[in-house]
């Protein structure tokens, strides 16, 4: 028997499982469980992977892709569940549709225009606009098992340089807010990327616009 075999046993159960409960369950965008289905499949698929590994003997290797895959399934399914309650909390208590959170299934996305936080050419998060900031250090206080991930960027105009360590600034500004909201300094981690990952095109004002902005990457911890 190919060692492949089991993970292709395990993987078709829980594709069946899971298709047998709703087969459009991961194409529904109004469905407040879709992450934690979605996470709960990924986990079986690598619970199912790390259980084949498990001697050579190829019934044991079936039986520990089943294993791997029961147990895996459970715990994605809880880390899906926790990030689905996370961002529907951080939805409500959030007052800027400016603001945009996406849930990718396991982490959650949080990115906010920098024009909303900065003057032009400043790092220092605007007083009347940390309100939205101090929403999420309260949210991250109230799920504290994740680690953080704060990410400035900019589009390309000035020197690269000099937009590299702007962006830093900014995304350590970002960081100082949350500390200072109560958020731990172990859980985060900032950096910089200056102009090198635009998400739309630098030739237009409102390409340039939606460069710059902070991603903050929630990612959920065991």
């Amino acid at each position: 028997m190919r060692v492949k075999s089991p993970i292709l046993l395990a993987s078709a159960g829980l594709l069946a499982l899971t298709a047998c409960t709703d087969p459009n369950q991961f194409n529904n965008p109004n469905d407040p469980n879709r992450n934690t289905k979605q996470g709960a499949l990924l986990g079986g698929l690598a619970g199912a992977a790390i259980g084949v590994a498990r001697g050579d003997d190829p019934e044991e290797r079936r039986r520990g892709a089943v294993i791997g895959a029961a147990i895996g399934a459970g715990g994605g399914a809880l880390l899906g569940q926790r990030l689905d309650q996370q961002e529907a909390a951080l939805r409500r208590s959030l007052d800027n549709d400016q603001v945009v959170i996406q849930n990718t299934g396991d982490r959650l996305i949080v990115t906010l225009p920098q024009d909303i936080l900065f003057a032009t050419d400043s790092a220092t998060v605007r007083a009347d606009l940390q309100s939205d900031l101090r929403v999420l250090a309260q949210n991250l206080q109230e799920y504290p098992n994740s680690t953080v991930r704060i990410t400035g960027h900019t589009d390309n105009t000035g020197a690269a340089a000099y937009n590299q360590s702007l962006s830093q600034r900014r995304a350590d500004a970002v960081a100082g807010v949350l500390f200072g909201s109560g958020v731990s300094r172990s859980r985060v981690l900032t950096a910089g990327r200056g102009e090198d990952q635009p998400i739309s095109s630098n030739l237009t004002p409102e390409g340039r616009a939606q460069n710059r902005r902070v991603e903050i990457v929630i990612t959920p911890t065991a």
